[in-house]
């Protein structure tokens, strides 16, 4: 007999619907087996699904575990935001008031109120970044397996480490942003491997909207074009062609993540990949204690991810914002 549990879908690093990362929460997820789990977990499609439960650590507010399609992870970032947000929306109160404490297979999970840069900003989420369990510079295989994969060259890359903390990705540090956008990946090449590329926006002239490699294309080679004066009638010339060089880079860096064999081969915003890559570029000084990412924009999303150091650790923090709301009928 099936029981009508609550169940909630969140899009994760987003504070418009539909443009981040999408999480499938059940709030009640007691009597459930390992297997009914990850059953639901595969229907959804999603990159992950999280069951909320009763914590069994005292200090802990929740448990949660968290599935993708194929199997369950110890941690994931996007799920521990959508589920602390959809815990807190539900009516959750945290013992602690100044952070929400989720209990999961990696430990404890500090979650914080962020509240926005402008009074007109929606509150973001934050997780404290949990240690690395696997770091170092990535063995020259698999290295070399990353870069068939990805169509890199070697000089393409400007460093290179493992950053795993519940997902085992390989992490990539490329030379900007325009590389990272433009990647094919070959997933059967890839399959068995998990990778993330960052790469910086150096200039403005990098695309800010979704990604189209034609765009602009057809542009007369050499500088004269620059020099004509824009027309209100040359709405194509003025609005594409240098749109990009008025408004600037939408964030600090892009990141692809890439996940063969799961449902979703590409995720569209990944909280434990940039938590791992906050940890490692922050550290070792190849990138400033704060900064903002974008990801998901080949996938025409537009999350965007905030990743801060402080004396406590690294945090990463993003917007979320419920689209489903009502019950699902689980054993």
């Amino acid at each position: 007999m099936s029981i009508a549990r609550p169940y909630k879908q969140v899009d994760v690093f987003s504070s418009a619907p539909y443009m981040g990362n999408g999480l499938a929460i059940v709030l009640n997820g007691e009597g459930l087996s390992d297997e009914q789990m990850l059953n639901f977990a595969n229907w959804t499609n999603l990159a992950e699904t999280a069951f909320l439960l009763p914590a069994t650590e005292p200090t802990a507010d929740y448990r949660v575990r968290i599935f993708t399609t194929t199997t369950e992870l110890p941690f994931a970032g996007h799920p521990t935001l959508g589920a602390a947000h959809a815990w807190l929306e539900s009516g959750g109160v945290p013992k602690d008031p100044a952070a929400v404490v989720q209990q999961c297979g990696a430990g404890l999970i500090e979650v914080r109120r962020v509240p926005g840069e402008e009074p007109t900003d929606p509150e973001r989420l934050a997780f404290k970044a949990p240690p690395l369990v696997r770091s170092g510079e990535l063995e020259d295989d698999v290295l070399e397996w990353a870069l068939t994969g990805l169509g890199l060259r070697r000089e393409d890359v400007l460093a290179h480490q493992w950053l795993v903390n519940g997902p085992n990705f390989a992490g990539l540090l490329l030379r900007d942003a325009d590389l990272v956008l433009g990647l094919e990946p070959d997933y059967q090449t890839l399959n068995g491997l998990e990778v993330g590329v960052i790469g910086p926006y150096t200039t403005a002239g990098i695309p800010t909207a979704s990604y189209d490699p034609q765009a602009g294309a057809d542009r007369p080679a050499g500088a004269r074009e620059e020099l004509r004066p824009l027309s209100e009638a040359d709405e194509r010339r003025s609005n594409q062609r240098f749109r990009n060089v008025v408004t600037g880079p939408p964030a600090d860096y892009e990141v692809r993540a890439f996940i063969p064999g799961e449902g979703l081969p590409e995720d569209p915003a990944t909280g434990s990949l940039n938590a791992g890559f906050g940890i490692w570029l922050t550290g070792s000084g190849l990138a400033p204690e704060n900064y903002t990412v974008r990801q998901g924009t080949r996938l025409g999303r537009s999350a965007i991810l905030h990743v801060d150091r402080t004396a406590e650790g690294v945090w990463i923090s993003g917007s979320s914002v419920t689209c489903i709301d009502g019950i699902v009928h689980l054993p």
